[in-house]
């Protein structure tokens, strides 16, 4: 299964969505009768509160069909970290009329594909098949939302899976272990600091009970989005859906609450050491507004500022650190502003053999300053927003780009015009907006600065 930083997954500029109002009655294309929009979604919301959009692309007879569920790792109790993902893997085992990993043979023996992802803020299922299949992952798909038996003799085999999961994916990654430490260091007081796969010791103390009490508490229709891509138009699938999904009834659902960061004053530092790297890394990652926490008003000027500052070959620190200076190997930076919490901002650099990562931090320190001091030019800003602009064209090409934008988007809180009209909110952003943007999150005493650095193996005696 696959474990998925919020759009990261998806590997495009992020949008995000919702659709409308619970109950509201809409097949309407949300780009408007001029398909200006980025994806030009239909979308509706059936009687239980389960809402639904649909991605029409008539080129092949073919369909991706996700159901997102509004939990993740973040909303996991206390002490408990691991469980979202833990239910991921046990929803491909039996349901009250289906035994365990029949689901999995169904969709591969009509020539589908199929896979799951669980993140901070969501967990999803998809396949994508023949349009005439579609039918069949809907049925089984809706059973597993509500009939999933938990017997042990599959739960324990299942945690172990996990183990060796963690083993492969982070304990046997220098790199990765060092993600799990900035992150455990950045936020004092928020859950993004836990990872999403959970700390061993408590995915190991995790019981039947706790799954299934989780299990319960967020898995529900009126917890859910549907997100349909490909040859199939919301009229198509409405009485499917209303025939599947609309047959399992709502259920109360608990708040997503979550505890908030408190102020951070001190910079913090992380140091990694492993005979296992062979390339050393400076990054610093800054905590940074997201679009449903903090200043929200600097997040697109942040997306256009990342884009100058970090990313691609001519960005500014590639074209200085690696290109001009040749201190560095790569050079780069991150943002994502998707997400319910508290975000970040991510600057990174390789050194070139010979240079160590003092001088390197100083050359990035460097750059930021000058950035602080002087500003972007309205060239920059100019190129910025005609690349990402092109960035639209090559996510409609994809048969699930849409449904995977928005239906991240819908779990995260956000609206399905936020997601057509992006073209145009960043085309809006101006260089004194980058700037603000920019003096609120280059802080460092709201960072952390890591170092992944090899160490000798001790020699054997």
């Amino acid at each position: 299964m696959q474990v998925a930083v919020a759009i990261a997954l998806l590997g495009i500029v992020a949008w995000s969505a919702a659709t409308a109002r619970a109950g509201e009655e809409r097949t309407a294309t949300a780009g408007g009768a001029g398909r200006t929009g980025v994806f030009n979604p239909e979308t509706f919301t059936l009687d239980n509160g389960m809402r639904v959009v649909v991605v029409s692309n008539h080129r092949v007879p073919v369909v991706t069909h996700m159901v997102w569920y509004m939990v993740g790792a973040a909303d996991e109790p206390p002490g408990k970290s691991g469980i979202a993902h833990f239910l991921e893997h046990l929803m491909f085992k039996g349901t009250k009329t289906r035994p365990a990993g029949e689901f999995s043979r169904m969709v591969a023996r009509n020539g589908g594909r199929e896979n799951a992802f669980t993140s901070s803020d969501y967990t999803g299922y998809y396949q994508t098949v023949a349009k005439d299949r579609l039918e069949l992952v809907m049925e089984m798909e809706a059973d597993r939302m509500s009939n999933l038996v938990f017997n042990e003799d599959e739960v324990e085999p299942e945690r172990q899976v996990i183990f060796e999961e963690r083993r492969a994916r982070t304990d046997n990654d220098p790199a990765a272990i060092l993600r799990e430490h900035v992150n455990a260091t950045l936020y004092l007081n928020h859950p993004y600091g836990r990872p999403v796969i959970g700390w061993e010791h408590e995915v190991r103390a995790l019981s039947s009970e706790d799954l299934a009490a989780f299990y319960r508490r967020w898995y529900a229709p009126n917890n859910a989005i549907l997100t349909v891509a490909g040859d199939i138009t919301a009229a198509e699938l409405r009485p499917l859906a209303e025939k599947y999904y609309g047959a399992i009834p709502p259920r109360p659902m608990p708040a997503r609450a979550r505890p908030q960061e408190p102020p951070q004053r001190a910079a913090r530092n992380v140091v990694m050491k492993d005979a296992r790297v062979r390339q050393p890394t400076w990054s610093r990652t800054y905590l940074a507004p997201s679009h449903g926490t903090g200043e929200t008003r600097h997040t697109y000027p942040l997306e256009v500022l990342v884009e100058i500052l970090g990313q691609g070959a001519t960005s500014r620190l590639y074209r200085s650190l690696v290109v001009e200076r040749k201190l560095a190997v790569s050079a780069g930076a991150f943002y994502d502003a998707d997400g319910l919490g508290p975000s970040t901002f991510v600057v990174y650099a390789s050194p070139v053999p010979g240079v160590d990562l003092e001088t390197l931090a100083v050359a990035v320190d460097g750059e930021i300053a000058a950035l602080l001091r002087d500003g972007v030019g309205e060239d920059e800003v100019a190129r910025a927003k005609r690349r990402m602009r092109a960035s639209t064209v090559y996510a409609r090409d994809s048969l699930s780009t849409g449904v995977r934008v928005l239906g991240a988007a819908l779990a995260t809180g956000r609206t399905v015009e936020e997601v057509e009209s992006w073209p145009a909110r960043i085309d809006a952003v101006t260089a004194g907006q980058i700037a603000a943007g920019a003096r609120a999150v280059f802080d460092e005493s709201r960072s952390v600065t890591a170092l992944l650095l090899p160490e000798k193996a001790p020699r054997r005696k």
